[in-house]
C-alpha cells in the first residue's frame, strides 16, 4: 500500500510539472501566436478571454464526468489532448486553426486542473498529511522551465512549432506511462454516493460553505494575474527600469512561489493551514504595498519576491480545505472551486488595467492588496472540523484505497 501511494504521488507531481511547462509556453509566447497568425490587438483580449472560459467549462464538465468514471481516466486522457492542443498553436496557419487549437487547450486545462488537484486531495487524505503544497511546487516547477524553454526559443528565433515539439516529445508519453500509477481512491466508484451525500445538504447550502473558498480562490488568482500580466509593464513604466530587467519579475516571482510550496507543507504540519494561509495573506499584502509604494525599480522588485512568497502557499491550502469540508463529495467541491480559478484570472488583468488608466497603476496596486486581506476574514474555513470527520492530523495513515471517497 504504501508503494501504491509512492508511487501515485510521484506520477502526480509529474502531472504537475508538465501542466506548468506545458501554460507557461503557451502564456509566456503570445506575442509569437500573435504574430504567426496575425491576430490584432483588439481581437487579442478575446483569445485570451477565451481560454479560461472554456476552461471553467471543462471543469463544470469534470464534475459530471468523475460521477461515472474516475478522476484519474479524466487526467490520463485530458493531459495528452493539452500537450496535442498545444503543438496544434504552433503547428497552424490560419486563424481557425489557432482559433481551434485554443479552444481544444482551454476545454483540456478546465480537466486536467480539477482531476489533478482531485487527485492531490485525495492522495493527501491518504496520506494524513498535508502535501498539496509539494504537488504546486512541482507545478511552479514546469513554469519556471517551460519559460526558460519560451525564452531560449525566442532568443534562437525558433519557429513555434519547433520550440515546442520536443517538449511534447518528451513529455507526452512520460506522461501516459505515468498515468497507470495514478491513485484515486475509488472516488469515482463512490460518485453517485458523493452525490447523494451533497445532495442530502441541499445544493444552496452546499455552495453556501463553499462560497468563503471560491472567493478566497479569486482573490489569489486576481493577485496573481496582476503579476503576470502587469509586472513587467509596470517596473518599465511607473518604477522606470530598462526593458531587459522588467523582465525579472515574473521570474522572481515563480522562482518565489517554488521556494514557498516547497517548504509550505512543512508549515502546514506544524502550524496548521489557518496559520500558514493568514501569514500568507499578510506577506502578499505586505508585497502589493511594497510595489505600490516602490520609489524604484529594485525596491519594486523586493514586492514582487514577498508576492510570491505570500500568494503561492494560498491556492493549494483552498484546494486542500474544500477536500475536508465536503469529504463525502469531495471532488465536486473541488471542481467548483477550480472555476474561481478562471473567473481571478479574467477578473484580475482588466481590473488593474482598467484602474491603472482611469486613475494610476500605483493604486490600481493596492486594490488586489485589499482583496488579498480579505483572505484574513475567511481563514477559519481552512480549518479541520474535528466534530464531523476528525483533524486531519489525528487520521489513519493507511489509505482505504479500494474503498471510494466516502471511505478515504
Amino acid at each position: 500500500m504504501t508503494d501504491v501511494l509512492r508511487r501515485g504521488r510521484a506520477s502526480l507531481a509529474f502531472s504537475f510539472f508538465a501542466q506548468g511547462a506545458a501554460f507557461a509556453l503557451l502564456v509566456t509566447r503570445i506575442p509569437a501566436i500573435q504574430d504567426r497568425y496575425g491576430i490584432s490587438d483588439a481581437l487579442l483580449p478575446a483569445f485570451l478571454a477565451a481560454v479560461p472560459v472554456l476552461a471553467g467549462v471543462g471543469s463544470v464538465t469534470t464534475e459530471h464526468l468523475v460521477k461515472r468514471i474516475p478522476p484519474s481516466v479524466v487526467l490520463r486522457w485530458s493531459q495528452p489532448v493539452v500537450l496535442l492542443a498545444l503543438l496544434g498553436v504552433g503547428a497552424g496557419d490560419q486563424l481557425v486553426e489557432v482559433a481551434i487549437a485554443l479552444a481544444a487547450f482551454g476545454l483540456a486545462v478546465g480537466a486536467l486542473d480539477a482531476s489533478m488537484n482531485m487527485l492531490g486531495v485525495n492522495l493527501q487524505r491518504s496520506y494524513g498529511r498535508s502535501i498539496m503544497l509539494g504537488f504546486h511546487a512541482t507545478y511552479s516547477l514546469g513554469g519556471i522551465v517551460g519559460a526558460s524553454l519560451a525564452w531560449a526559443g525566442a532568443h534562437w528565433h525558433l519557429a513555434l512549432f519547433a520550440s515546442y515539439l520536443p517538449v511534447v516529445l518528451i513529455l507526452l508519453p512520460l506522461a501516459l506511462v505515468g498515468s497507470r500509477w495514478y491513485v484515486d481512491g475509488g472516488s469515482a466508484a463512490a460518485g453517485k454516493d458523493g452525490a447523494a451525500e451533497e445532495g442530502a445538504g441541499g445544493g444552496p447550502l452546499v455552495f453556501k460553505l463553499l462560497l468563503p473558498l471560491c472567493l478566497v480562490m479569486t482573490f489569489a488568482y486576481i493577485g496573481d494575474s496582476t503579476v503576470s500580466n502587469w509586472s513587467a509593464k509596470y517596473l518599465q513604466d511607473v518604477l522606470g527600469s530598462s526593458e531587459q530587467l522588467a523582465t525579472v519579475p515574473y521570474n522572481v516571482y515563480m522562482v518565489m512561489t517554488l521556494v514557498g510550496r516547497a517548504v509550505g507543507d512543512l508549515g502546514v504540519r506544524r502550524f496548521g493551514a489557518v496559520a500558514v494561509v493568514r501569514l500568507g495573506a499578510v506577506v502578499a499584502a505586505l508585497g502589493f504595498g511594497v510595489v505600490a509604494l516602490a520609489p524604484g525599480a529594485w525596491v519594486g522588485m523586493l514586492g514582487f519576491t514577498l508576492l510570491g512568497l505570500g500568494l503561492c502557499v494560498i491556492v493549494p491550502q483552498t484546494f486542500a480545505a474544500a477536500g475536508r469540508l465536503f469529504p463525502g463529495a469531495s471532488d465536486a467541491a473541488i471542481a467548483r472551486l477550480n472555476i474561481f480559478n478562471y473567473v481571478g484570472f479574467l477578473i484580475g488583468s482588466p481590473l488593474v488595467g482598467a484602474l491603472g488608466d482611469a486613475w494610476n497603476y500605483r493604486g490600481a496596486m493596492l486594490v488586489p492588496m485589499v482583496l488579498v486581506l480579505a483572505t484574513l476574514g475567511y481563514a477559519r474555513s481552512f480549518a479541520p472540523e474535528p466534530d464531523r470527520y476528525g483533524d486531519l492530523h489525528e487520521r489513519p495513515r493507511t489509505a482505504d484505497v479500494g474503498r471510494g471517497s466516502n471511505g478515504i
